[in-house]
């Protein structure tokens, strides 16, 4: 297996070739802590937290380190499995839009996939052919030129990511889409202490019923379904991927009373908290105490 590395005091940037023999490498939790860029052509498939995907044709994944992923199969075409920590990509002085938590990223959506039309393919392999390259270089200038490419496939990938996946918002003004991103920005710091729309319109500065029409007017699902899927989709997390007992992350999320929890949980699911454990993790002793 070929991992090229680039790694120069706290920045670290990698890249390895995807195909069956590479997958349980790339599973393991070494990689956890880093942001990814997966390019996989058609015939992957594979489940960021708790979402299964195949690709039909070329695509690009975007998971942050907080999500979690598997792959299950590989296509008969090789991919690549890039990673980098937010010290060589993650700075202030780059596009809010394209930065580790721009819309790739942190997205209300979840949703981590960009299809590759022909064109975008053939543009986005080159890139990635050329941070290949860079990695086998000297050059001095070779951290800058891998950055370079590895913004520009972030760059295409969001305009492709904006169109395929906002619908009727693509084509609302700016402020009306940073308004939405700054939403998704407040609910992701702020889940596990603020779960009413409330607390969200007074971080905004506006009225709850403006938020909600704001929302309305487009077409998007009501900032109270927002925040509690952000705050399931982490109790998800915490079910499969950690001890805790279900009362534990009942107060890592804020919520006092777990049996408030449980309730929600087990409507929104429509699994309690322990039997969605127990789904995931087979046969292991639930832990409901």
């Amino acid at each position: 297996m070929r991992n090229q590395v680039f790694e120069s005091n706290y920045k670290k940037f990698g890249m390895i070739q995807l195909n069956q023999q590479t997958l349980d490498h790339v599973n393991t939790a070494q990689y956890k802590p880093y942001i990814k860029v997966l390019y996989l052509p058609a015939g992957y498939a594979l489940t960021v937290d708790f979402r299964q995907f195949t690709t039909t044709q070329p695509s690009l994944f975007f998971i942050h380190f907080n999500q979690h992923i598997q792959i299950e199969k590989a296509g008969k075409q090789p991919g690549y499995f890039i990673y980098y920590n937010r010290d060589f990509y993650c700075v202030q002085i780059h596009d809010e839009e394209v930065a580790c938590d721009g819309l790739l990223f942190n997205n209300i959506y979840n949703q981590p996939m960009t299809e590759l039309p022909p064109r975008e393919d053939k543009i986005v392999t080159e890139a990635f052919g050329e941070i290949s390259a860079e990695l086998d270089s000297e050059e001095s200038t070779r951290e800058e030129m891998i950055r370079t490419y590895l913004k520009q496939v972030i760059i295409r990938a969001t305009r492709l990511w904006k169109q395929q996946q906002l619908g009727s918002l693509e084509s609302a003004p700016s402020a009306e889409i940073e308004f939405f991103r700054h939403f998704s920005r407040l609910v992701d710091i702020h889940f596990r202490e603020k779960h009413g729309v409330m607390d969200y319109a007074d971080l905004l500065a506006i009225a709850p019923k403006t938020l909600s029409k704001k929302f309305n007017k487009l077409n998007l699902s009501q900032p109270n379904d927002i925040i509690k899927d952000r705050i399931l989709l982490e109790a998800k997390r915490l079910l499969v991927y950690s001890s805790l007992s279900i009362k534990e992350i009942a107060y890592n999320l804020g919520y006092d009373d777990p049996a408030y929890f449980n309730r929600l949980f087990t409507n929104r699911i429509g699994a309690t908290p322990a039997a969605f454990r127990k789904q995931y993790n087979g046969t292991r002793e639930v832990i409901s105490e």
